[in-house]
């Protein structure tokens, strides 16, 4: 019982993945390949040409467009792409929040370089940068109803002195921009309805 139920729930995650091949002529390979493994091969493609083209971009332009937590948002349009925290709104003002967050944080402890030391080196500002970058994004978060947990790695990568250059930021939030219209390109190319920035819920209220 409990496998039927789970091999129904994976073909229906799946269903948009299944459309797409369809779409493309290589339908066949569903005669040959589960959904699970359809769906996984979706998720990596998909992961891969986003990342990719924006790794070329930071190659050619020599800016950070590609930092760590590009990787779980990246993960999250195409795991679980109608998600609520795979919508637009809240990947890109999820990591807006964490980028000021973090630079206030920064600020506002003194600053201070970026160190490989082991964490038994940590100064008491870096720890307290990074506490209360986090409390803040989480808290601000809360309150302006957005839910994007890779966001409390950018603010993280900020507040812990790994980027702080004011430019360096701005050029982080187009990547993210640039990542969120990919996948909203890519979503959509698989058929799904996917929200230009955020989805509705069916049953929402004031």
């Amino acid at each position: 019982m409990h496998r039927s139920w789970f091999a129904e729930e994976e073909h229906e995650a799946a269903r948009h993945v299944i459309e797409l091949l369809h779409r493309i002529r290589l339908h066949w390979l569903l005669r040959h390949l589960p959904p699970r493994i359809v769906w996984t091969g979706y998720v990596f493609f998909s992961s891969f040409i986003t990342i990719a083209l924006l790794s070329v971009l930071a190659a050619i332009t020599g800016s950070p467009f590609v930092f760590p937590s590009l990787g779980p948002t990246a993960y999250l349009f195409f795991f679980d792409p109608m998600g609520k925290s795979s919508s637009p709104r809240h990947a890109i003002l999820g990591h807006a929040i964490g980028l000021i967050c973090g630079y206030a944080a920064y600020v506002a402890m003194g600053g201070h370089p970026f160190s490989t030391a082991s964490l038994a080196q940590v100064s008491s500002r870096e720890i307290l940068a990074a506490a209360l970058s986090l409390a803040a994004t989480g808290a601000i978060m809360v309150l302006l109803r957005v839910s994007h947990p890779p966001a409390g790695a950018t603010t993280l990568i900020v507040s812990l002195g790994i980027l702080t250059r004011p430019e360096y930021l701005v050029i982080i939030e187009i990547a993210v921009i640039l990542l969120t219209a990919q996948a909203w390109v890519i979503n959509r190319i698989a058929g799904l309805d996917y929200p230009i920035w955020e989805k509705r819920a069916a049953n929402s209220t004031p």
